[in-house]
């Protein structure tokens, strides 16, 4: 088993000691922290205790290092709260403290170091003021061990502790890919660049390609090693180092990440849920600058507050939308701590939701904090995340690869969530695009209520265009959505669908006594105009009748849709018998050529018609295919 521990508590409380007593590793590495004698950035150290192995990391415990002990917090398992029997709780003990708790940590233990230099009433004093601490909190439960770094006393104590705690430590979820936040960078003669982290979700193997960010650079991993020891990969959880090929570690630096390459994308609006301590001095306020610490990224950003007050209160809760000045690369559910801009101060932390999100409007948020909330309580379930994801997709749909930008999950873990949420019948998968179910119920509503509306105003037409369709209803929308309301209502006996044309079942073109007079005397006058018709405005008055022009040119529409009549320009239309005769006449005479081409004057001859009509006519007959222009001569096809 492999359990990173990290320290936390007040500067010159003894972690980096009791660190040297546990493993015999000093993790103080710098010249500047061993003249100091304070611990000013990171340290590792590790310890074996039986089949368990235990990373530590330990941090600063100085106020002005903060942003180095986040760097170092945000990938452990166990806290080791370090409280010095001498002094007790101090003020960088309280916020380490409210650090874990902001970052979700579940186990931890409780070290009063410095025993030995006090007396069992001071000693009882100090205990007392740390159960005050972690009192209903995380660690409420949590062993307190009084402890000597100097005699030994309490250490196996202590490591027993932590054998029995890191038994309850939940295992790390599988279901993301190669995420590794970048904490330290170096180079090894020999080898060259070295970055180290704990990796936080996946594993890297020895010849793996990776994705730096947010420099989007793929590099080849040379080899990895845990503590030194070289492996053929590592897995989650643990602390690691890689070696990379084709970079120089001088182009590294604190605050990347190594990912598995082509999946996550760079953002610089994150929406997230966010918990303010009581210990703030002030509200978390709309257009208020923050310090967010991301994995080991510090990020300025701006807040925009998702409520109408535009603030949240200390001790409260809510979401919000980071605006970050630098691009990052995340997940949805990693952690991240909110300091204030200056002074600098631990406010509050949370939880990353969308990694990449759209800002929001002020008339949307309502909307938008009820998915956001949805997706909160989602995250536990891929399958209910699914489903949230796509609602918020809404009518764009949810593409696969957008489901793993946000999420991070593996492929295997991806497909399964998806087939899961459609066997549930909550999502569709159409065109490989994820569409809420519901939101698709409402599509099929609406078209039937626009095409209900068409008839009932244009009773004459036979329906309406897939174009005036996605005009109406499906703006915006892709076309294999569309496609697929209007085939579920076709096989649903709701729809009929006839070539591009879209009408309601029921609806049917009857005519009146009337309209059907004037439409047999517009086509008996076609027919006998034969190849020579007048323009098509003077043929509808010579028809007309008793009914009006208006109603008259929609129901030369209705007819051409129906095929009785034949559109050849916007002046000149015929009836549709007398071009299929003249469509057969041409064919006759190609039959008996070699070369099966007309020209102009043939073509006059077998139609009887002047050059005003025979070259519409010809372009006509270009258009459906009958002919082919070649020159000045058409081939006429078979």
């Amino acid at each position: 088993m492999e359990i990173i521990v990290g320290t936390a508590g007040h500067i010159d409380h003894g972690k980096t000691s009791l660190i040297r007593a546990l493993t015999g590793t000093d993790a103080d590495r710098l010249p500047e922290e061993k003249q100091r004698g304070i611990t000013i950035d990171l340290g590792f150290a590790e310890l074996q205790v039986g089949e368990t192995h235990f990373g530590f990391v330990d941090v600063p415990g100085h106020e002005r290092f903060i942003k180095n002990m986040l760097a170092g917090a945000s990938g452990i398992d166990i806290v080791l709260l370090v409280i010095a029997a001498n002094e007790g709780v101090m003020p960088q003990t309280r916020e380490h403290f409210e650090i874990c708790q902001l970052l979700g940590l579940k186990q931890g233990i409780v070290a009063l170091t410095k025993s030995d230099l006090v007396d069992d009433e001071t000693l009882e004093l100090a205990r007392m003021d740390a159960e005050e601490l972690v009192g209903n909190s995380f660690l409420v439960n949590a062993p307190v061990i009084s402890i000597s770094s100097s005699t030994g006393q309490g250490i196996q104590e202590l490591k027993d502790a932590l054998v029995a705690v890191a038994a309850s430590v939940s295992k790390r979820s599988d279901q993301s890919i190669a995420f590794l936040p970048i904490d330290r960078s170096f180079t090894v003669k020999g080898f060259g660049a070295v970055v180290t982290g704990t990796l936080a979700s996946g594993s890297i193997s020895e010849g793996d390609e990776l994705e730096l960010f947010p420099e989007r650079k793929k590099l080849r991993v040379r080899n990895v090693q845990i503590h030194g020891r070289m492996l053929k990969s590592t897995h989650s959880g643990q602390r690691t180092a890689v070696n990379l090929a084709g970079i120089d570690h001088s182009s590294i630096t604190r605050g990347m990440v190594l990912a598995e390459p082509g999946i996550l994308a760079l953002s610089q609006v994150l929406d997230v849920s966010v918990e303010i301590l009581k210990s703030s001095p002030r509200p978390l306020k709309n257009r208020q600058r923050v310090r967010v610490h991301l994995g080991t990224a510090e990020i300025f950003a701006r807040v925009s507050v998702l409520n109408e007050s535009g603030a949240i209160e200390p001790s409260e809760s809510g979401f919000v939308q980071l605006r970050l000045e630098n691009m990052a690369a995340c997940i949805s559910g990693h952690r991240f701590i909110l300091r204030s801009y200056s002074p600098q101060q631990t406010i509050g932390g949370g939880q990353v939701i969308l990694p990449i999100a759209e800002k929001h409007r002020r008339r949307d948020i309502e909307k938008a904090v009820e998915l956001l909330a949805d997706m909160s309580h989602a995250s536990s379930d891929p399958v209910e995340f699914v489903r949230s994801l796509a609602i918020s997709a809404g009518r764009s749909g949810l593409t696969i690869a957008r489901l793993r930008v946000q999420t991070g999950w593996t492929r295997s873990v991806t497909e399964s969530a998806i087939s899961a949420a459609v066997g549930s019948g909550k999502i569709l998968n159409v065109g490989d695009l994820l569409i809420d179910a519901a939101l698709m119920a409402e599509l099929k509503v609406s078209i039937i209520a626009e095409l209900e509306a068409f008839h009932q105003k244009e009773p004459l037409a036979t329906g309406l265009t897939r174009e005036q369709l996605s005009d109406r209803i499906f703006r915006l929308t892709p076309q294999a959505v569309m496609t697929s309301v209007i085939e579920q209502l076709v096989s649903e006996g709701k729809l009929v669908a006839e070539k591009d044309l879209i009408r309601s079942v029921d609806h049917k073109n009857e005519l009146t006594g009337e309209e059907r007079e004037f439409v047999g005397r517009l086509i008996a006058a076609l027919k006998a105009a034969r190849f020579e018709p007048a323009k098509i405005e003077e043929a509808i008055k010579a028809s007309l009748g008793t009914i009006n022009t208006q109603n008259a040119r929609k129901l030369v529409q209705l007819k051409i849709k129906s095929s009785e009549i034949v559109k050849v320009t916007d002046e000149f239309y015929f009836a549709a018998e007398s071009i299929e005769a003249l469509a057969v006449a041409i064919r006759n005479y190609a039959d008996g050529t070699a070369d099966r081409l007309v020209d102009v004057a043939k073509f006059k001859e077998i139609a009887g018609v002047s050059r005003k009509y025979a070259i519409p006519l010809l372009e006509y007959f270009d258009r459906e295919k009958v002919t082919v222009r070649t020159g000045n001569k058409r081939l006429v096809l078979k």
